[in-house]
């Protein structure tokens, strides 16, 4: 799947990390987590560009945002390589959520998919070419209608992104295009019909997002 006009990058996988900021885990209720927890969501999930309207499921109870830091790879992993080689860009993304449809399924310990991979639930922004050197003090945050409401940085992080790639590598692979979601920051909440999700880089706008539900 073709990323959008930003680079026309072809998209195959879209690994996805849980639980790697202590206070999003705290504000869940949830354990912290003792090695990287990884889902995925479909290609068909991503949706990605400057600015775009999101059309989401409206009657699987609530909706919620997850803003996240996510790498695109141009390598294949390799634990001699250096992220700067295997990592070409990053940029700012939503992991959207079906909450009450998570937790249910969490209860009977099933499989997350259904929550995390309906379509569009994978919005990423406009890509910025990544720096490794940089990478640690990245900031990055999201304004609901005006209002800041998610904000962070990998030094929050749990896991680090080296040992995210090292852990993900081996076991599932990891090749050019291949998108990684680096898990989220405190301050996860509800989005509703008409809602606008800015994100920000660095402080430099990193896409717009317009919630439409059916």
């Amino acid at each position: 799947m073709k990323s959008g006009s930003e680079g026309d990058v072809e998209i195959r996988n879209i690994y996805c990390v849980g639980r790697n900021y202590a206070d999003h885990a705290k504000e869940l209720g949830n354990d912290i987590p003792e090695a990287p927890m990884l889902f995925m969501k479909p290609t068909h999930a991503l949706v990605h560009g400057a600015k775009k309207t999101l059309d989401l499921p409206a009657d699987a109870g609530e909706l919620h945002y997850e803003t996240e830091l996510v790498v695109l790879f141009k390598e294949a992993y390799s634990p001699e390589k250096t992220l700067q080689e295997m990592i070409g860009q990053a940029a700012v993304g939503i992991d959207f959520t079906l909450r009450d449809r998570q937790e249910k399924l969490k209860q009977k310990r099933h499989p997350w998919l259904t929550a995390k991979g309906f379509k569009y639930s994978a919005a990423v922004g406009p890509f910025f070419p990544f720096d490794e050197k940089q990478w640690q003090t990245t900031a990055f945050r999201m304004e609901k209608n005006g209002e800041i409401v998610q904000e962070g940085s990998p030094g929050q992080m749990i896991f680090s992104l080296r040992e995210l790639v090292d852990f993900t590598g081996p076991l599932l692979g990891i090749g050019p295009g291949d998108l990684l979601y680096t898990g989220t920051p405190e301050g996860v909440g509800k989005v509703e019909k008409g809602d606008k999700l800015a994100l920000y880089y660095n402080n430099q706008k990193a896409g717009t997002f317009w919630i439409e539900t059916t």
